[in-house]
């Protein structure tokens, strides 16, 4: 594929085009040339032919390195009504992500080679990359241990039960010390089953005054609490063998071993943020969706807007903004998690938890966030691979072109036409979005949007 990309802005703080409007060849799937001025042109062939090639070419384009989503559920296999790996990766690289991270909540788990496999071989025919999360524990039930290593070896990117908490502190402490060695990162979710257990919404006066059982707050900082002084008696100041963070402060990279997904809470932040300031290797991350709705909004019953965690209270918003812009919070991620009707079509309270975001969570960050574009980037991009351990990624000359094309100020409308998940479970739906992804590049292949 040979392609050119004319007049656009780079955001790429790594790179020295950053904020320049450039042009920018691309051939083979490598970047060949970057001019700042309109002399580029597709090569010819030997008889001298141009080679046959796209040119991309619009108002306001900008450009950066393909963005990354922390957090899909992939239903697939074991629920291929609600959402397949084709309609997953569409609904993907329409929402300008060329790479996503999957949890192992599929039928079966994501703990054996073959299903890891399963997804790499997907991947390997694909323009979009699916990096499967292994599950920490058989069926992420919270009991037996996976063999992590072997799922490891075999391409997991890092270790989660996905959905559900790992309720046990014994298997916590245990994964953490397992991990470590083997440079891979814990992603757990922060809830306290026993006290979410049977709630719908946020707890609060909302949720009193329209008789709904509430998921406190303090479900999700409980479990902070508990990991983060597991993660310091791991990794705190002192020296523990192998696993002593003093050990760890040699590593120059200072990755983040424990990862907290989706916070919600004003408390989680102030938690997290307080650690970072203590050296723990820890790190977070928000749903897009979260920073777009609060608990009132629930009054008219909306099983659209049923998510978990749930949307908290206006003092809870303000300071998971803070926290975006101070660096507290690391990543924002879609929390893509498709439901069909049967799910979603119900009584409130019979209705599963969960909306689509893939092709929604840069609009609403872009809407909703108060950040920069070039920090809300960061959060897509540069963030969610250190993280990872994934290699480092800019915009120049002779790098693989892995990139997301872009318009921010480009409002559209997301529909059931042009939604592109098997599921319609969204609150965006028939709404005004801000924030428009033009197309993606990766492993020599483009998809425009």
């Amino acid at each position: 594929m040979d392609l050119q990309i004319k007049s656009v802005k780079i955001i790429d703080k790594q790179s020295k085009y950053h904020n320049q409007i450039v042009d920018i060849l691309i051939e083979d799937g490598i970047i060949k040339e970057i001019s700042s001025k309109t002399t580029l042109s597709l090569r010819r062939g030997a008889g001298g032919d141009r080679r046959n090639g796209e040119v991309i070419e619009g108002e306001n384009l900008h450009l950066s390195i393909g963005w990354l989503d922390l957090r899909v559920s992939a239903q697939d296999p074991g629920y291929e009504s609600k959402e397949d790996l084709e309609s997953l990766s569409n609904a993907a690289m329409a929402g300008g992500f060329t790479e996503i991270v999957t949890l192992p909540n599929t039928k079966p788990t994501i703990q054996t080679k073959e299903a890891i496999v399963y997804y790499k071989n997907f991947s390997e025919k694909n323009l979009i990359n699916i990096h499967p999360l292994g599950a920490v524990t058989k069926n992420c039930e919270g009991h037996d241990f996976t063999e992590m290593l072997d799922l490891h070896n075999a391409g997991a990117v890092a270790f989660s039960d996905g959905e559900n908490p790992l309720w046990n502190a014994d298997i916590f402490l245990k994964t953490l010390q397992y991990l470590h060695p083997i440079n891979a990162l814990l992603m757990n979710r922060a809830e306290e089953k026993n006290l979410s257990i049977f709630g719908q919404m946020h707890e609060g006066i909302t949720s009193t005054m329209l008789g709904m059982k509430g998921i406190s707050s303090t479900a999700e900082e409980l479990m902070i609490m508990r990991d983060l002084k597991l993660l310091e008696y791991c990794f705190g100041n002192f020296d523990f063998g192998n696993f002593g963070y003093a050990q760890l402060r040699k590593n120059e990279n200072k990755n983040s071993i424990l990862h907290f997904s989706t916070i919600s809470t004003a408390k989680s932040v102030e938690l997290i943020r307080e650690a970072k300031k203590k050296g723990l290797p820890v790190s977070c991350d928000i749903a897009a969706h979260q920073l777009a709705f609060i608990d009132e909004d629930l009054m008219d019953f909306d099983t659209n807007l049923k998510v978990n965690p749930p949307f908290r209270s206006k003092d809870d918003i303000k300071i998971l903004l803070k926290g975006l812009a101070d660096g507290t919070i690391d990543a924002i991620v879609s929390d893509h998690h498709p439901q069909d009707e049967e799910g979603k079509n119900l009584e409130f309270d019979m209705a599963e938890f969960g909306i689509i975001g893939l092709q929604t969570a840069f609009s609403v960050a872009n809407q909703h966030s108060k950040l920069t574009i070039e920090q809300i980037i960061e959060k897509f991009t540069t963030n969610p691979r250190k993280l990872l351990r994934f290699e480092n990624r800019k915009i120049e000359v002779g790098e693989k072109a892995n990139l997301t094309i872009f318009n921010p100020n480009q409002e559209w409308i997301f529909t059931e036409k042009n939604n592109l998940s098997k599921s319609k479970n969204s609150p965006f739906l028939n709404k005004k979005m801000k924030g428009k992804v033009v197309g993606v590049v990766n492993k020599g292949r483009m998809k425009l949007c």
